[in-house]
């Protein structure tokens, strides 16, 4: 089976020039999936634009009409990629285009230098870019019948795991929050390394991602209980726009870099844990702008020699469980409880200015 699968690449504009000859049908058979969101188009298209991988497509070759001596294929897996790329470059090769679904320009969160353009009112070398963009592609042979297709599918979908919360969010919002959440957890990469708070496997699964939202909703809307639902509302809510974006990413850098600059390398375990670097954060968040404070105040205070100290020998307590009851079930068993996640904070702030 699969030495009779093709792997090639061929470029955008080979599609088209295929689609043209009415040589390639997008039939959505084997997966049929929802209609993307705008969203979701502009994203695929800033991918393109920056020469970055997409997943390979998955096509099966027709049989030769023996009239017109023309060979055919047919989309297996990748409709809605292939989908989006003619709708944005070459809308008239769609039979059914609808301008309420199919019509769309790259959205200003993913890429400012087109932001709101067309493929027609991109310039010369950002058409080229796209036409010349190769699609990694699979191609199975004639010979192969639908229900060996669907058992192939089936295989490959058989990963033993289900997603994560983060990796559907991540499949399902494409707006201001979403980019800028995935764009501030990468920058703070190697600091998630070298402070062990998440591991190369963690990273995979988006688990940064998802608690670098948490820190943005600190930010947005103070301390708020870990969950499922608190985290897709910030998504949702905040999908088409996000107030003080700018503002917002500059104090989540500034904490991070207060942080490697004010805590020795060796104190860093004592916050290794995704809890309690959560309170960490918050910490000196608060000490450097207030958990209260609106992001359009954009005064950062000092971070004082004091409270890292203090910050440091708290954090020394926690680690050996030289803390009142109540802060101890905080961190051990109702860590996700808003209501725990402030008293964390307060224990590591003790003596500081009130929260």
């Amino acid at each position: 089976m699969s030495s009779s699968l093709n792997r090639n690449e061929y470029k955008i504009s080979e599609f088209l020039a295929w689609r043209e000859a009415k040589g390639l049908n997008l039939s959505p058979n084997f997966q049929r999936r929802p209609v993307w969101k705008k969203g979701a188009k502009s994203y695929l298209i800033d991918t393109i634009l920056r020469g970055m991988p997409m997943p390979p497509v998955f096509l099966r070759d027709l049989p030769t009409d023996p009239r017109t001596f023309k060979a055919g294929r047919e989309v297996v897996d990748g409709q809605q990629r292939l989908r989006t790329i003619l709708a944005f470059v070459r809308p008239d090769l769609l039979q059914n285009f609808d301008a309420s679904i199919d019509d769309f320009t790259v959205l200003r969160v993913h890429n400012k230098d087109f932001a709101n353009m067309k493929f027609s009112q991109m310039p010369p070398d950002a058409q080229e870019q796209i036409l010349d963009y190769r699609i990694a592609t699979h191609t199975f042979p004639s010979s192969i019948d639908d229900r060996e297709i669907l058992q192939i599918f089936a295989r490959m979908n058989s990963t033993g795991y289900n997603l994560t919360a983060q990796e559907l969010r991540n499949a399902k919002y494409f707006g201001e929050f979403k980019t800028l959440a995935y764009e501030l957890a990468l920058e703070q990469i190697t600091r998630w390394r070298e402070w062990h708070v998440f591991t190369n496997y963690n990273i995979a699964r988006m688990e940064e991602v998802e608690l670098t939202s948490e820190l943005m909703i600190m930010i947005v809307a103070g301390i708020s209980q870990k969950s499922p639902a608190s985290i897709n509302a910030a998504y949702r809510d905040y999908d088409s726009a996000l107030p003080h974006s700018a503002e917002l990413a500059r104090r989540v850098r500034t904490v991070f870099d207060q942080i490697e600059d004010s805590f020795p390398s060796d104190t860093m375990p004592l916050f290794a844990k995704r809890t309690l670097f959560y309170s960490l954060f918050g910490a000196v968040y608060h000490c450097l702008y207030g958990l209260k404070s609106d992001l359009g105040h954009v005064k950062k205070a000092m971070m004082l020699k004091a409270d890292i100290e203090r910050i440091i020998s708290q954090g020394r307590k926690l680690a050996e469980n030289k803390t009142p009851r109540q802060v101890f079930d905080a961190t051990q068993r109702r860590t996700s409880h808003a209501a725990s996640r402030r008293l964390v904070i307060e224990f590591l702030l003790k003596d500081t200015k009130e929260l």
